[in-house]
């Protein structure tokens, strides 16, 4: 029986990820294993998480999932290349996913795989370059010089670099994509689905009951936000010169980008008028929130390893701990299911896991009540019910 992997953001667990799911399950033959890469409290849209990434794995393993493992934050929070890049590492590092399951707008490969050769061509960046210097903006350019159409949607684009890193990697994980469904990306709700974006905008809003139809299970309580914590990025962004900000991930120090960064932080009065102030057609709003919370994160590029040292264990089901016995044989990196064992972590291992564990510590600024430090250091896997 094959073992399925899916990356995800569960930002929040809706009924398309459990559709995913059981789709991905069926094409495979009805009671596949599933393994999850899931982002921890800060993810790619340069925000944290609506809720904190154990409550999160809990949802996913209630609805299929059997082993949730956390993407460390310098790649969930990066650009789509580097997400994409930290996740299928993961997955292959692993040793027992055999299927990298993706939605997509697609809904096939080909010509997924097509644009993924186009990408790693050797003259796509003398084209890149070239359809930049017009002018583009750099996903349009990215687009032109590819030459996929495909490109133009995120879902589209994100399969298109899991594709790039199998291969980067001489993975032997077969791909397979499904069909997106419902809402479009950041869209309104469509089909009986809602976006992740539609439904954080609804449940910090307070309208949980508009959002509860698209939900797995209800979602309430208190849920983080970035209004909690903007003053204090603010204030890390105007401490910052041109040399700290070039030394931020996945492209901080683009040419003449640093000095634009350094300007926009010292005018700019709150951190939407920051990324308005920063923004070009070459320096999209994602990549300008991203670089603002690496800044405040101490995120730096020189401190990011080539792929993740070490699996963390966010959940797990029964088939989770046949996967878990499995690893110790699969898996050459260390797999932390208890925090204590990340105190026998050295090296590079280490020094992330301790960040992680600032990282976690900041993410609890972004509730009405701040929570307290040291998070990182006490939670144990959740334990689904499913068998």
């Amino acid at each position: 029986m094959e073992t399925a992997g899916i990356v995800a953001e569960y930002n929040p667990f809706h009924r398309g990820h459990a559709w995913h799911i059981a789709e991905t399950r069926r094409r495979l033959g009805g009671d596949a294993p599933v393994v999850c890469v899931m982002s921890g409290h800060w993810v790619q849209r340069g925000e944290c998480a609506l809720a904190d990434k154990w409550l999160r794995a809990a949802l996913a393993l209630d609805r299929g999932a059997d082993l949730v493992v956390e993407l460390p934050t310098p790649w969930a929070m990066a650009s789509a290349e580097s997400f994409a890049r930290g996740a299928v590492s993961l997955l292959a590092a692993t040793g027992v996913v055999d299927v990298l399951s993706f939605g997509s707008e697609m809904g096939e490969l080909a010509p997924l795989e097509e644009a993924a050769a186009a990408l790693d061509a050797p003259d796509y960046p003398e084209r890149l370059r070239a359809a930049l210097g017009r002018g583009l903006s750099f996903p349009a350019a990215r687009q032109e010089a590819a030459g996929a159409a495909c490109l133009s949607a995120p879902n589209n684009n994100l399969g298109v670099e899991y594709l790039r890193s199998l291969r980067a990697l001489g993975s032997t994980i077969r791909p397979l994509t499904v069909p997106r469904q419902g809402a479009g990306h950041d869209g309104p709700s469509a089909g009986g689905y809602a976006s992740a974006s539609e439904l954080r905008r609804l449940l910090r809003a307070g309208r949980g009951a508009e959002a509860a139809p698209y939900l797995t299970a209800p979602w309430s309580g208190e849920f983080a936000d970035m209004q909690h914590i903007e003053r204090a990025v603010l204030a890390r962004l105007r401490t910052m010169g041109e040399g700290d900000w070039a030394a931020l991930p996945d492209g901080g120090g683009a040419e003449g980008l640093p000095s634009r960064l350094a300007k926009a932080a010292r005018e700019a009065v709150s951190l939407e008028d920051f990324y308005a102030r920063a923004k070009t057609r070459r320096y999209p709003h994602a990549r300008l929130r991203r670089l603002a919370l690496a800044a405040f994160l101490g995120l730096r590029a020189a401190e990011r390893p080539a792929a993740p040292p070490y699996v963390r264990v966010l959940g797990l089901g029964g088939r989770g701990r046949a996967l878990l016995r499995r690893m110790k044989d699969t898996c050459p990196l260390p797999v932390i299911v208890k925090p204590a064992q990340a105190r026998e972590l050295d090296g590079p291992a280490r020094t992330l896991f301790e960040s992680e564990a600032r990282y976690t510590d900041l993410y609890g600024l972004c509730f009405p009540a701040p929570r307290p430090c040291g998070a990182e250091w006490i939670h144990s896997p959740v334990v689904g019910e499913r068998a």
